[in-house]
């Protein structure tokens, strides 16, 4: 990596960020520009209609009226402007126009009056930014999808060093720009004349939700390029010592290098799933249980008692085999990706003029986007990096079912978390008192103990399997349980901190979705999951606002 790292802005950008004043604070206006800056419409008439003030002359900084209106989104002043001599081609010292003072603050507004009056959307400075790698620079993500969608600017353009907005997006650590950009299909593996991709960008700065968004939406190839200096973004990482990237990294390199090939499983068996182990090893402990703890022929006369359980522990095992299965196969709730740009099959941008107070989907938060599925998801729903796909209400990616567990087979999961657990427990119970009933045809010079374990080896590993499987599953229960009674997720519950709309406007934890613990078990026992529309507290919108 070349020792130089990227210019942040043009130094107009930087003093443009120190002109703002809170509104309602009196500042001594006494020319068009402070008009312009501060809003003041009244005195920049005064100014132009009685005093004569030119509207298309720069201050003693080469900047433009136009520019500051701009910068601070007073749409209707910008109009006046243009309307009395303003040129929207105007530019200052550093060749920036008046819509690259409006990527700065992501003034909407003021770019649509700009670019309606005939600015052109892909001026360059003396950089080669455009609007896009300004917006990019200062994380304006709505600024850029308005224009982007709206305006068509171009999202992949470089500038003079070859970087495009979404290297800006990833040295800066916007991750909601960055998935904006995936969105609309970015290029990410683009390098700079410096050889460096997005990737290699965020990992030089540690921006470690950058390199998982980057990660996430990337091939294997992309771990693998080298910058100028011959860096992949691993070797970048633990060269600047941003160690928890380069465990990241190399955790996501060794996954995209292993396949699991040639294994015939039940249902749909994904990377590193773990479905058919845990079928054979439910098959076997039920045979070993059969032949070794209920026909074990050095055993004592099995009664009517323990044979009705020893039989129903059977039943509960065939149940529970029967539940993995469905839950291996059943679709947990994948998101729909077909169709023309974010899922939508009529063609139209699903981002143009977004109803974000209305929309039943939208809340208002970039996350929502999935840049690998194209798509606008439900806000609890997550993209699988193991599946490859959004699920709704994603709970986690369980490998012993080589399947996520979400909206459509959490009821199916839980079930089956229930046969295993009493099935275990109810076998576990039946060996222990077969054991016990032992005791009377145990040689006396022999201890009991000894006994079982060299005469019924088969019962002996039967039940230390038992119990390993009973302790694993009575926990993931317990688990679901919690959470189930709290209408929280397994991901939600891990990524709090993440997730806005699980925090109060004071920064606490708050689940929009708690209904209370009655309401919460009766709807998912029922219906087999809750409806994410209904909730008690105020709505998601006004929370991601």
């Amino acid at each position: 990596m070349a020792s130089s790292e990227i210019e942040i802005v043009s130094d107009s950008n930087e003093q443009k960020t120190s002109v703002q004043v809170p509104f309602g604070v009196p500042v001594d206006v006494t020319d068009v520009f402070g008009a312009s800056a501060y809003g003041d419409f009244e005195k920049l008439r005064k100014f132009v209609e009685e005093d004569g003030a030119s509207l298309s002359q720069p201050d003693g900084n080469g900047y433009h009226a136009l520019q500051w209106a701009s910068l601070n989104n007073f749409a209707a002043i910008v109009q006046y402007i243009i309307e009395h001599g303003g040129d929207v081609h105007a530019t200052d010292n550093v060749k920036q126009t008046a819509l690259h003072w409006a990527a700065v603050r992501g003034s909407i507004a003021a770019a649509d009056v700009l670019l309606q009056s005939g600015a052109r959307v892909e001026a360059a400075d003396v950089n080669g930014y455009r609007a896009v790698h300004v917006a990019a620079q200062y994380g304006q993500t709505a600024f850029l999808n308005h224009i982007i969608a709206k305006h068509c600017a171009d999202f992949n353009a470089p500038d003079n060093d070859g970087r495009s907005p979404i290297h800006w997006a990833a040295y800066k650590g916007f991750a909601d720009t960055i998935r904006l950009l995936l969105f609309r299909d970015a290029s990410q593996d683009r390098q700079d004349k410096e050889g460096c991709t997005p990737l290699h960008w965020a990992v030089l700065r540690g921006n470690v939700e950058a390199c998982t968004v980057l990660v996430h939406a990337g091939t294997k190839q992309e771990l693998m390029v080298k910058d100028n200096a011959g860096f992949t973004p691993l070797q970048l990482a633990y060269d600047k010592g941003h160690r928890h990237i380069a465990l990241f990294l190399s955790s996501a390199q060794r996954t995209r290098m292993k396949r699991w090939e040639g294994i015939v499983c039940i249902g749909r068996l994904e990377d590193g799933g773990y479905a058919p182990i845990l079928f054979c090893i439910v098959t076997i402990n039920i045979i070993l249980f059969i032949n070794s703890v209920i026909w074990a022929p050095d055993l004592p006369k099995v009664t009517a008692i323990v044979g009705l359980w020893g039989w129903t522990a059977v039943s509960l095992a065939v149940a529970a085999l029967m539940m993995l299965y469905q839950c291996s196969s059943k679709d947990p709730g994948y998101l729909k990706t077909s169709g023309g740009l974010g899922g939508h099959s009529d063609g139209q941008d699903p981002l143009l003029n977004i109803d974000l107070n209305n929309s039943s989907i939208w809340t208002g938060n970039w996350s929502q986007l999935c840049p690998t599925c194209k798509i606008i998801r439900p806000v609890r729903s997550k993209h699988c990096p193991v599946c490859k796909r959004c699920v709704e209400q994603f709970d986690h990616h369980c490998p012993w079912i080589s399947n996520c567990v979400g909206k459509r087979n959490k009821w199916d999961f839980f079930v089956f978390l229930c046969f295993a657990n009493l099935c275990s427990f109810v076998g576990a119970v039946v060996a222990v008192q077969r054991f016990w009933t032992a005791k009377l045809v145990v040689p006396a010079a022999k201890s009991w103990i000894h006994y079982v374990a060299v005469q019924h080896p088969g019962a002996v590993a039967f039940v230390v399997m038992d119990v390993i499987i009973f302790i694993g599953v009575f926990s993931l229960l317990t688990v679901q349980v919690s959470q189930i009674a709290r209408n929280i997720t397994t991901n939600e519950a891990m990524n709090a901190v993440r997730y806005a709309y699980l925090r109060s406007p004071d920064g606490r934890f708050r689940n929009p979705y708690n209904h209370g613990c009655r309401k919460n078990c009766a709807d998912f026992l029922i219906v087999g999951y809750t409806d994410d529309d209904e909730t008690p507290w105020p709505s998601l919108q006004q929370v991601a606002q």
